[in-house]
């Protein structure tokens, strides 16, 4: 049983197919070609038509150079007649040849001529033995004998250069040489070689693009999400390394959608929560500073009045963090809705700071306000504008005690006019008593995106600057 599961395994594992693969390819050609070859030539045998008898004698070229060389000894010291006779005896056996020898003057003594297939050179008939042979005509003979054109087996009479008694040829058609050398190897070997590379480079590539068609599913999944913004599950293929990969993937996908259910959930909760909490937080803050108001009237001492100050104080600032608690729960929920309208945001801003003025000036700050220009038209919803520069002008008033200061003014920056309100205060970095959770900021920049505008702070320990600013198409401020 555990063989058979792990052979199982094997059938399931890409790796293993590979594999297959590259033992194929490693066996093509010390097993595969020679084996092509055994069957070919097996089957070739009981199918091609036997060649002629006579052609036996031809058969093995090794054999006749050995009997050539074997009569060429044995005629060493005979006269040119002798020679002649020999040589004629031998075309008889050896008739499908042709056979000429060359005495050491240059003269031809004798030429045979063959009964059989002609002797052919390039497709075309053999050159006539010449009577007498020059030395050019010898080195082009011995060049074509060399190139087999057609075969001939050349030997010294007396099978040796330096009895000086002439050579002896025998020519032997490339009809007949053809039947030993080239039988078996034809078109349809060919073929079929052509068909084992065609089939081991066709499943190489379906492996592979099989594997390649998987991976893009499983990266389009991945790519493509749905209307939560999760990617949708795959379907599992084959139980290989893909398809564990494609349920790990579809597990993730659940796991994904299960946190994205609860983080929603935990969300209504968390804003049922603070509007729960701003609601019934604000009752009793308005009983106690009504009580506080009647406190302040009592004859109390110095001491006691600076406390109901501080006591008034702080509930005011819980107050406001209540209603920024409330409006940030709403903004971020999506259920407050803006009515932008076209307003010379200018002018919002000179009310603004008039309505904060006192206040500043009662801290002691020093105001600079330099708002005389044309007027600046933007699309905001005039409320939250002023909601969005009260929590701006707010910040001033709280965290920039210790540079007294606040700017108000206009610039040109990128060619495009922006609103600019800085402080000389320690920063938002700085410790202060009165230093919040930023909620104020975060709502700043909710109101200001919901109102198509952009805004950038740069706080240092030398004060702070806001700009905001309508974006232009292509420009960055």
């Amino acid at each position: 049983m555990k063989r058979a599961g792990c052979f199982q395994f094997l059938r399931r594992s890409l790796l293993f197919r590979y594999l297959l693969i590259i033992i194929a390819a490693l066996l093509f050609i010390p097993v595969v070609v020679p084996l092509t070859i055994i069957l070919y030539s097996t089957f070739g045998g009981f199918t091609r038509e036997d060649p002629p008898e006579e052609y036996a004698l031809y058969s093995s070229v090794d054999k006749l150079e050995i009997i050539w060389h074997e009569e060429a000894r044995k005629l060493l010291g005979q006269p040119p007649e002798g020679i002649t006779e020999r040589l004629r005896a031998l075309s008889e056996t050896y008739h499908l040849a042709r056979i000429f020898w060359v005495d050491n003057e240059g003269r031809t003594q004798l030429i045979t001529v063959p009964s059989g297939p002609p002797l052919l050179e390039g497709g075309h008939a053999a050159r006539e033995v010449p009577s007498y042979w020059t030395a050019a005509d010898t080195v082009s003979f011995m060049k074509d004998s060399a190139a087999l054109k057609p075969l001939a087996i050349v030997a010294f009479v007396g099978d040796q250069a330096a009895a000086g008694e002439g050579f002896m040829v025998m020519q032997i058609p490339e009809v007949i040489t053809n039947v030993k050398y080239a039988q078996g190897l034809n078109t349809w070997y060919m073929v079929v070689m052509m068909i084992f590379f065609i089939v081991f480079i066709g499943s190489s590539w379906f492996f592979f693009i099989m594997i390649r068609r998987r991976l893009l599913r499983l990266q389009t999944a991945m790519v493509f999400t749905g209307r939560e913004g999760l990617p949708k599950a795959v379907i599992p293929g084959k139980p290989d390394e893909i398809g564990r990969l494609e349920e790990a993937f579809n597990t993730m996908v659940t796991e994904l959608a299960a946190s994205r259910s609860r983080e929603t959930e935990e969300e209504g909760l968390r804003k049922r929560l603070v509007a729960d909490l701003s609601h019934d937080l604000r009752t009793p803050l308005t009983v106690i500073r009504s009580h506080l108001h009647v406190l302040g009237k009592e004859d109390l001492s110095a001491r006691g009045q600076e406390s109901l100050e501080l006591m008034d104080q702080r509930i005011e600032s819980l107050g406001g963090l209540i209603d920024n608690l409330l409006a940030y729960n709403l903004l971020n929920s999506g259920r407050m809705t803006l009515k932008l309208e076209q307003k010379d945001v200018l002018r919002l801003l000179r009310e603004s700071a008039a309505a904060w003025y006192p206040l500043w000036e009662k801290e002691g700050y020093q105001i600079e306000i330099d708002l005389e220009a044309a007027p600046l038209y933007w699309n905001v919803d005039v409320s939250w504008f002023r909601r969005v520069l009260d929590n701006l002008f707010q910040n001033i008033l709280r965290h920039a005690r210790s540079g007294l200061y606040v700017g108000i003014f206009t610039e040109i920056r990128g060619g495009n006019r922006v609103l600019v309100i800085s402080d000389h205060g320690g920063g938002l970095d700085g410790s202060t008593d009165s230093k919040g959770a930023g909620l104020g900021l975060s709502i700043v920049d909710l109101l200001l995106k919901r109102m198509e505008l952009e805004w950038s702070m740069e706080s240092t320990g030398q004060g702070t600057g806001i700009t905001i600013w309508k974006r232009l198409p292509d420009r960055i401020i």
